[in-house]
């Protein structure tokens, strides 16, 4: 038998206000491991304080987040018009202030990826393989 597939969370999109243009998005890939799991559960609720700001978010397109529990493990899939509203979010006093709280209490990994058309299952499996994948 191959090995069972992890159960990953994931909430329901959450729409931003920004429309691609030419179908052209950025996707940002951000994964956080805990190391332990009280920290795991801040990061998850830091995550969806800044999700309720999506809607007014420029240059946000959309995101959803995700979690895998039992390896201490959440993140965000947000998916942007363009590179100012991603530099624009992460310079955000909100979501510095995050950063630096849990800074050197796990391990991160971002990566961004440029998509010609947005597709959002096809959005949806690139991230899942990164966050399936073994580190």
């Amino acid at each position: 038998m191959g090995t069972p597939r992890r159960r990953i969370l994931r909430s329901r999109w959450k729409s931003g206000p920004a429309i691609p243009l030419d179908d052209f998005v950025l996707v940002g890939v951000t994964d956080f491991t805990a190391h332990g799991y009280g920290q795991s559960v801040a990061v998850a609720l830091a995550g969806m304080r800044l999700r309720r700001t999506w809607p007014s978010t420029p240059g946000a397109v959309g995101m959803w987040l995700f979690a895998d529990p039992l390896r201490r493990r959440s993140g965000s899939v947000s998916v942007w018009a363009d590179e100012r509203g991603l530099k624009e979010f992460t310079g955000r006093p909100d979501h510095v202030r995050i950063v630096r709280a849990h800074r050197g209490r796990g391990e991160l990994r971002s990566v961004r990826r440029e998509f010609e058309e947005f597709d959002p299952d096809a959005v949806w499996a690139y991230a899942l393989e990164l966050i399936t994948e073994e580190r």
